[in-house]
């Protein structure tokens, strides 16, 4: 089913697709997706062929790269630009032929993989490769003539219906697609985010405050350098068209606050409270950065000692992690990750706790740590054997930790409540609580600095039932 787009209009941005539709030019040419092992498993393109040989730019930043993660996100090529992101061990690459703001396809292309994971549960190389039809659809849908239209989950999913067991069987039988026959009813309502018509038996909303540090840290503990990215991620599950007003204890130590398009902006900016008609489903509230002089104490230290040994084809590790012991809580899922020289042939390491590997073709060193006791802290120490000949590495390697501490509120903020209006069901009394939900944090060392992340994640859950 093809529309004009004119057709289409309200669905997205739509100042942006009305000019798209006036000339020829395109923002996004191309879309590859690339896996870890450099295989490019499926392609898009608009209009016009880009051939897969662009990738080989990238390919070139890949190697030099000392991680994965550390691609440059913006690469410059005699006739192209290659603007990349890295989603669950997948490399979103798009081709563009004429100057855009970088910035603009990144959000793009966060929303692509943010739309797999939420049809198809996972944003992994099987789940696309199982429902290609559906992601070639979601991609036409979502992109028009190189300009993002329909990024909206609620609209997509009016679009194109997400994959089932029993529509599959009945696609299979009768040879229909997942491609709905009308438009979204949230093409020509003024909230596109939200369908209309929407019901459920249980009425709740959950709200997950996600923050993570960044920090520099010098060789004596001081920190040089710190500061907190935060997120609010929402799932809202509610009846009707709800008025939701969320305040919070401390809004003034939020900075650089950047909104859904649902958030009314006049309202925050007068009283700090996010006033709101919500999507229906996941969706990001805001993200936000937590200036430096309200920080806690970094939750974890780090003790090293690498050294390689002149004329001699050996050198020592030793390496000891343990938390600090104002945080009062448990550091746990602890994984240490090492990108030794090219010179190191292998290592002879003993592990007072958790398990160790060395990979001697990629050199790097993964030490698998589990929980931290304060009572017995794990260390990491042995032989570090090198090419004969070889010359001393010129610098000692960074150290990669990631962990996870559980209901920790690193910038202390906190909700104050959940108001709802505009339907007749009123919020369920005591049911503000926090979930365990986080993600792994990063800490980066190096020889003459030190790097940390952590973060937590709080959520206030307050359930609305129907009286």
């Amino acid at each position: 089913m093809r529309r004009r787009c004119g057709d289409r209009a309200g669905t997205g941005l739509s100042g942006q697709t009305a000019q798209a539709c006036s000339r020829d030019e395109k923002m996004i040419h191309s879309l590859f997706l690339i896996n870890c092992s450099g295989d490019i498993f499926l392609e898009k393109h608009w209009k016009s062929v880009v051939s897969q040989s662009v990738c080989d730019y990238f390919f070139e930043a890949q190697e030099k790269a000392i991680d994965v993660e550390n691609v440059p996100p913006v690469i410059s090529t005699p006739h192209h630009y290659l603007i990349s992101i890295y989603r669950d061990k997948i490399f979103f690459v798009s081709v563009i032929q004429t100057e855009v703001p970088p910035l603009f396809v990144i959000e793009f292309l966060h929303r692509v993989a943010d739309t797999f994971q939420d049809y198809f549960g996972e944003c992994s190389e099987t789940a696309i490769k199982d429902n290609v039809v559906i992601v070639y659809e979601l991609l036409e849908e979502m992109l028009d003539n190189g300009f993002p239209l329909a990024t909206e989950s609620n609209i997509l999913k009016e679009l194109i219906k997400p994959p089932t067991i029993l529509r599959s069987v009945v696609n299979s039988i009768t040879g229909s697609s997942n491609v709905g026959d009308t438009l979204p009813t949230g093409q020509l309502s003024n909230i596109p985010w939200r369908r209309a018509g929407v019901k459920y038996t249980n009425n709740e909303a959950y709200f997950d405050v996600v923050e993570e540090i960044d920090a520099i840290i010098d060789k004596s503990g001081s920190t040089v350098f710190a500061e907190i990215q935060g997120v609010i991620d929402s799932c809202i599950k509610l009846s009707g068209m709800p008025d939701l007003s969320l305040s919070f204890m401390n809004p003034r130590l939020l900075d650089d606050v950047s909104f859904h398009p649902c958030i009314r902006f006049k309202r925050w900016e007068s009283e700090r409270v996010l006033s709101f008609i919500p999507p229906d489903g996941n969706f990001r509230l805001i993200s936000y950065r937590v200036s430096s002089q309200n920080l806690v104490a970094i939750p974890v230290y780090v003790k090293h000692m690498i050294s390689f040994k002149e004329n001699t084809s050996s050198g020592r590790f030793d390496v000891t992690i343990g938390p600090k012991q104002n945080m009062g809580k448990t550091v746990e899922g602890v994984v240490m990750t090492v990108h030794m020289p090219k010179a190191v042939l292998n290592m002879n390491l003993t592990a007072t706790q958790g398990s160790y590997t060395f990979d001697p073709v990629t050199k790097v060193l993964t030490w698998d740590v589990g929980k931290i006791t304060p009572q017995k802290l794990p260390n990491l120490k042995g032989i570090v054997n090198l090419q004969s000949g070889a010359p001393k590495p010129e610098e000692n390697p960074s150290l990669n930790i990631q962990f996870k501490i559980q209901q920790l509120a690193i910038s202390g903020l906190k909700v104050n409540r959940l108001d709802m209006y505009g339907e007749k069901y009123k919020p369920f009394k005591g049911n503000c609580k926090k979930r365990v939900l986080r993600k792994d944090p990063k800490y980066q060392i190096f020889h003459d600095t030190q790097t940390q992340g952590a973060n937590s994640r709080r959520t206030c859950l307050l359930l609305l039932r129907s009286v």
